[in-house]
């Protein structure tokens, strides 16, 4: 008999939610969309019939109340429809292709995107890489259509308004992943009532005890407040009236998590926070806020330095609002927001303002703009991320910024977070301009790339077609699209130089056996990436150039009768090979060895280091020996005749030790066009010292000139070359 009741009961409440559905629809939707959604409840009912939630509910009732929270946004018919197929792909047997062929795959589209990527698998992935990939895989979708989000933080809102049959433990876990994702999301979309619905659901799941005290304790000041609340909102209103503005003022008592950070991070009781409650100041226009600004300022004195003006420098999100803090009428800060009605529409609704209000202003068309540019931004950077936990953490220093407002030579305004560096400015401006910076001013004065910016400077990024982005700068780059880009270059561009250098390996090898590459048939070059296992020519000469394989056995077997069989080599026939001529300017596929620092005119020897390509080394140092041992797979290597460049090298210098001895080594060598890099004390006494000092050259002759005239120094007792 209990199963019979539960079922009626379940069977009415299915009813009362699909009936209360449509009721909402008809206010925006015409008939036929409605029964549109209908048959989307019929077809999500069917499929998860016999689901149940953890509190004894069909689960059905899930989905529909997920699509009646965004008919209330007055989402349109397919996120609707979206919204009650939600779970359809996650939790029951229908595929994609089905639910694309019964409605549509604008629809299923919409539903794969909230749909989770995989179930958490102990054995391959852990549930933190599981949540992460699912996480980037919404972010995916999200750039396509942004129903997405809206569909899934209405998802989670339900989720966590549910949580009371979960087990502590997942409800924890649950709540910290709302609060560490999808009420910044919320935030940095601009939609705060879902935002604070959020937190303050994700608070009382994650701290019952505290939230319980902290309600009871907030009761009780209300009790003891109200009159004080009602005298400030009415002499305000008053004061506005006298000033012949038309204004809507109202007091609301501020949302309980963010009291209780307020209370965490200040360190402070209950009773020491006065302004639980704000007042906002709702006008016609802009100009009227402003005017009701002035009529507060007048009335209670603002705290220097706590005003904010959100109206003509907007929030990421678009919000707008002038905040200022005033010293009320019981000496006590009062928090007040000025907006206008639209604004005040938008910093609830957000991005879901485009469905909720169709105004004549271009508002929400500019809340959607900042929306789908952050996106951009975001799809952008995990496109360079390695792996999901990385784009996982660089989502979360994208949600929490500071922001700094710094101007353009062109007096355009940017924002960027707090700490962050001319590079990081250059990037937010444009990647390209990132990619190619060289150098900037700050209000006409020359910087180094590493200057933090500050609120109000003009900033002039100095850009040239040759520069690229240096791997030095993600040391000091704080903003993820700036470290994600940096990357991203560096990885694309050490692969074109892998695949530069694999061509010039092979060719070189071919050339050895008068062959060209160019002259070899295509259909032999398939057949041999076939068996090499290789996906194209590019990658098989990103391999050579990285020195994953060996340029000489890869020629030797492409150009042998027998594609598949084992290579036969002479006993003298490895050691006929032509040198490779470097540059040294390679870039990051051919690394000049740190021990004994090879310059232009060196006789040298080079090797491959698998994954990072050839490394070089002067052929007397004392690594030589070691190299030749350890890797059998070395080259012969030889300068090129006219390689142009500043090279660094490494001298051993015994001096007198006395005053201004190192001033004087250093300005000899300056005088010879020379650059320090580097100073170290190898050992000292009272009479002698001696020092190894690192510096550019350009080549070996360059190298014996600047030796010659230091051994000219009185100072000087020896002088020697490292290498190595």
């Amino acid at each position: 008999m209990s199963n019979i009741a539960d079922t009626i009961e379940s069977k009415r409440l299915q009813d009362e939610l699909i009936l209360q559905l449509c009721s909402t629809l008809s206010g925006y939707l015409e008939q036929s969309q409605i029964d549109d959604c209908v048959r989307a409840y019929k077809f999500s009912a069917d499929a998860h019939s016999g689901q149940f939630r953890k509190s004894g509910e069909a689960y059905i009732c899930h989905p529909i109340s997920v699509a009646i929270m965004l008919a209330e946004m007055r989402m349109d018919a397919s996120g609707i429809m979206a919204a009650i197929l939600h779970d359809v792909l996650e939790d029951t047997p229908i595929s994609k292709k089905e639910l694309a062929l019964q409605f549509s795959p604008e629809i299923a589209e919409l539903v794969d995107g909230v749909t989770k990527l995989t179930k958490i698998d102990g054995r391959s992935q852990s549930r933190a890489e599981a949540q992460a990939e699912n996480v980037r895989k919404m972010f995916l979708a999200m750039g396509k259509d942004l129903r997405v989000i809206l569909v899934k933080l209405a998802d989670r809102l339900h989720n966590m308004q549910t949580l009371g049959a979960m087990p502590a433990e997942k409800k924890r876990r649950i709540a910290r992943e709302t609060l560490d994702i999808y009420g910044p999301i919320a935030n940095r979309l601009g939609m705060n009532k879902i935002r604070h619905k959020l937190e303050e659901l994700s608070f009382k799941a994650m701290y019952p005890m505290r939230y319980a005290v902290l309600i009871t304790a907030i009761k009780k000041a209300r009790g003891n407040r109200s009159k004080v609340v009602d005298t400030i909102e009415s002499t305000i209103k008053k004061r506005l009236e006298q000033a012949f503005l038309d204004c809507t003022v109202s007091g609301r008592e501020k949302n309980i998590y963010s009291i209780y950070q307020k209370m965490h991070l200040k360190k402070v009781s209950l009773s020491s926070i006065f302004d639980l409650y704000a007042f906002r100041i709702f006008c016609e226009n802009v100009d009227t806020c402003y005017r009701a600004l002035g009529v507060i300022h007048n009335l209670y004195k603002p705290i220097p330095g706590r005003f904010k003006d959100y109206i003509a420098l907007p929030k990421a999100n678009g919000y707008q609002s002038l905040h200022t803090i005033v010293i009320g009428p019981y000496g006590a800060p009062i928090e007040i927001q000025i907006r206008t009605h639209e604004m005040h529409r938008m910093a609830e609704s957000g991005i879901a303002a485009h469905w909720l209000y169709k105004t004549d202003d271009d508002q929400t068309e500019k809340f959607q703009a900042r929306a789908n540019e952050w996106l951009r931004d975001l799809l952008e950077i995990q496109k360079s991320v390695g792996d999901s936990l990385e784009f996982i953490d660089n989502l979360k220093v994208d949600l929490f910024p500071q922001e700094v407002f710094v101007f353009t030579p062109k007096g355009s305004i940017v924002k960027i977070p707090r700490g962050s560096t001319i590079i990081d400015f250059a990037y937010a401006v444009h990647t390209d301009i990132g990619n190619a910076c060289v150098s900037a001013r700050i209000d006409k004065q020359l910087v180094p790339l590493q200057t933090k910016l500050e609120n109000g400077m003009t900033v002039e990024i100095i850009t040239a077609s040759w520069a690229r982005p240096n791997a030095l700068w993600l040391n000091y780059v704080t903003t993820v699209k700036a470290r994600s880009s940096i990357r991203n270059h560096l990885k694309h561009f050490k692969q074109q130089e892998a695949i530069s250098l694999g061509r010039r390996l092979l060719e070189k090898e071919l050339q050895s056996m008068h062959i060209h590459l160019e002259n070899i048939e295509e259909d032999r070059i398939q057949a041999f990436l076939k068996v090499m296992a290789m996906p194209s020519m590019n990658d098989l000469l990103e391999d050579i150039g990285l020195g994953n394989k060996m340029p000489f056995l890869i020629a030797k077997r492409l150009t042998q009768a027998d594609l598949n069989a084992n290579i036969k080599l002479d006993n003298t026939e490895r050691f006929r090979q032509t040198p490779l001529i470097i540059k040294g300017t390679e870039g990051m596929v051919i690394t000049l060895a740190k021990c004994c620092r090879p310059i232009p005119g060196d006789s040298i020897i080079g090797y491959f280091n698998p994954g990072k390509g050839i490394v070089v080394h002067h052929h007397e140092c004392r690594n030589r020996t070691i190299v030749r041992k350890k890797h059998t797979n070395w080259l012969d290597v030889e300068w090129c005749k006219d390689a142009i460049g500043d090279f660094s090298t490494e001298l051993r210098i015994e001096i007198l030790n006395q005053r201004g001895a190192l001033a004087t080594i250093a300005s000899t060598i300056s005088e010879r066009d020379s650059n320090i890099e580097n100073v170290s004390i190898v050992d000292q006494d009272d009479r002698v010292c001696i020092d190894l000092i690192t510096l550019t050259v350009k080549d070996r002759i360059h190298l014996a000139k600047v030796m010659r005239k230091l051994k000219e120094l009185p100072i000087v007792l020896k002088i020697t070359r490292v290498k190595g």
